[in-house]
């Protein structure tokens, strides 16, 4: 298992700045069956954020440690008691659609639809005297 580069480490941390925590672990700690959660999160979405439920510093440590060896994942934050773990979903690589033709013709610049635009606006269309709204309150 490869390790995160800082700068990859950065990005997902950035990224998972803004997820809510998918897995709690409770007053039972780390169980099969909390890892087996994680898990099937990780799987779903790569980046996952753990939230610990002791105020055990230690325990905390140890857990993400263990989360990290069992799953073969990579610990990317830790942050009082909320944890990220990442681990590449190698399946979901080879899903992802490849990238179509490109809008942009030779040399970079965009292409031409056949029918230029107009350069003048159009009239405005012919209408009464503009309504304001009436105020509702004072």
């Amino acid at each position: 298992m490869s390790q995160l580069t800082s700068k990859r480490r950065s990005e997902l941390r950035a990224e998972a700045h803004k997820l809510p925590p998918t897995v709690l672990i409770g007053d039972k700690g780390l169980t099969d069956e909390v890892l087996a959660e994680i898990d099937r999160a990780l799987k779903a979405h790569e980046l996952v954020k753990v939230r610990a439920a002791t105020d055990d510093r230690d325990a905390r440590n140890v857990w993400m440690e263990s989360i990290c060896e069992k799953l073969e994942a990579h610990p990317v934050q830790q942050i009082g008691k909320m944890l990220v773990v990442y681990r590449e979903n190698p399946q979901e690589r080879k899903a992802a659609p490849t990238p179509g033709p490109s809008p942009k013709g030779e040399g970079g610049k965009l292409k031409r639809t056949s029918r230029p635009r107009s350069r003048t606006p159009s009239p405005r269309p012919a209408s009464g005297p503009r309504r304001r709204r009436p105020r509702t309150s004072r």
